[in-house]
């Protein structure tokens, strides 16, 4: 009894074959036009980031009673591999790195379990310490970053255009999420007059210790009863419904028995960090930016067309005087990457049309010609499916397979013709 054979079974039933031919050709256009489109594949940094802050500890105290007995709880974690600790006064940061076989996808599960183990052994940290604090967002990639300007604009009004922007840059289909960068945190500066303090008899550390004595929340207690408990609230702390600067300038200080306000001593006024942390400059202006994060599987050429509908539309609204600037823009690269591979397969398919049709006759090289561009279209259906994207990886492997494809190709039809010359059929042949 013959073995059963699909290359036998193809000629013979050459309808059946021309369907699947159709189908697979019809199936890997589409795939091929709704593929995603990147400039990288996604990818997991197995890395985090745990800092801890006890003002006025030294370097040797952070490391001993504080780094210790986190990086003790961090070796209770699967996969865990190594971390690197700095200590220096009164700051500890710590670089947590899981091991390479970390299986792709629980990520997340690894930081979710460093957040719990070390927020459980916070509660035994020395009093004072603060923290530890975490870090574990590192694969975000811009798509697009954009520079708002203001030439002569205070930073809050161009912080309200920039917050403008990013709620509009949300809602464009494909857009996974927005960031705002280089935007300077806001302070409560309190400038005390000295001579007029030294002469009610106040000192600073005093100032100090009342302004927070009557900011601090503190439990307050409860009462038991017969039906549910009943919770004491007192005032303190800031109350949400008025300025948090009128709120302070009026917190009472105590001078001897009598009480002043603290506006009598001290000016009291909102601001921007001075110095600032860092300053961003675009053309020589101060500048905000803010980026444009993809979705996951989203063709960028196509999030790039939404991206440009959207700026064409958002200029013509933006006020008089501020600038929107297009930094980098990721789909340059897309562009490049998959023209690169059009041409190089293009370029592959005529030569071996070329030398096909001369080397094996019209026919033959015909099919040749057909096999590489149906194997492909096979490809990016089961890319499809998989979720895979266009980007330099998958790329870079498909041109690199081109040739396989033309070998293959060409070393099955050549055998093929070999035997029918020797007089076998064209089933036989095939098998």
């Amino acid at each position: 009894m013959n073995r059963w054979n699909i290359s036998a079974y193809a000629v013979k039933e050459r309808s059946l074959t021309l369907y699947f031919i159709l189908v697979v050709a019809i199936a890997g256009l589409y795939a091929f036009l709704h593929m995603g489109r990147a400039e990288d594949p996604s990818f997991s940094v197995n890395t985090m980031v745990v800092s801890a802050t006890w003002p006025g500890a030294t370097s040797i105290e952070m490391q001993s009673q504080v780094a210790d007995p986190l990086e003790k709880k961090l070796e209770e974690i699967q996969y865990f591999s190594r971390v690197e600790t700095k200590s220096r006064p009164g700051r500890v940061d710590m670089l947590i790195t899981f091991a390479e076989n970390t299986p792709h996808g629980i990520s997340q599960d690894l930081y979710y379990q460093v957040r719990k183990r070390l927020n459980d052994e916070a509660l035994y940290l020395p009093r004072g310490v603060q923290g530890p604090f975490f870090n574990d967002d590192f694969e975000d990639v811009y798509f697009t970053l954009y520079s708002l300007t203001a030439p002569g604009w205070p930073q809050e009004k161009l912080v309200q255009e920039a917050d403008k922007l990013q709620i509009a840059l949300r809602q464009v289909s494909g857009v996974k999420k927005v960031n705002l960068i280089g935007e300077r945190p806001q302070r409560i500066f309190i400038d005390l007059d000295q001579k007029r303090a030294s002469q009610l008899g106040l000192s600073l550390n005093s100032i100090q210790q009342e302004i927070s004595g009557q900011l601090d929340i503190t439990d307050s207690g409860f009462i038991e009863t017969h039906g549910p408990r009943l919770y004491l609230r007192t005032e303190q702390g800031l109350s949400s419904d008025k300025s948090a600067v009128e709120q302070i300038k009026h917190l009472p200080i105590l001078v001897g028995k009598k009480q002043i306000l603290l506006q009598d001593i001290a000016q009291v006024y909102r601001g921007y960090e001075n110095p600032p942390s860092y300053l961003i400059r675009n053309k020589g202006e101060d500048t905000l930016l803010v980026g444009v994060v993809m979705a996951p599987s989203v063709d960028g050429l196509v999030l790039e067309k939404s991206l440009k509908d959207f700026e064409e539309h958002y200029r013509k609204v933006l006020p008089l005087g501020v600038n929107l600037d297009i930094l980098t823009n990721q789909a340059d690269a897309i562009h490049g990457a998959v023209s690169t591979f059009q041409i190089k397969f293009l370029t592959a398919l005529l030569v071996v049309l070329v030398v096909s049709l001369i080397a094996l006759g019209l026919r033959a090289g015909l099919i040749v010609a057909f096999a590489v561009p149906l194997t492909l279209a096979m490809t990016y259906m089961f890319m499809f499916m998989e979720g895979l994207n266009f980007d330099r990886i998958t790329l870079g492997a498909l041109i690199l397979s081109l040739g396989l494809l033309v070998d293959d190709a060409i070393i099955a039809i050549e055998m093929m013709l070999v035997k029918m010359e020797e007089g076998m059929d064209k089933a036989k042949a095939a098998a």
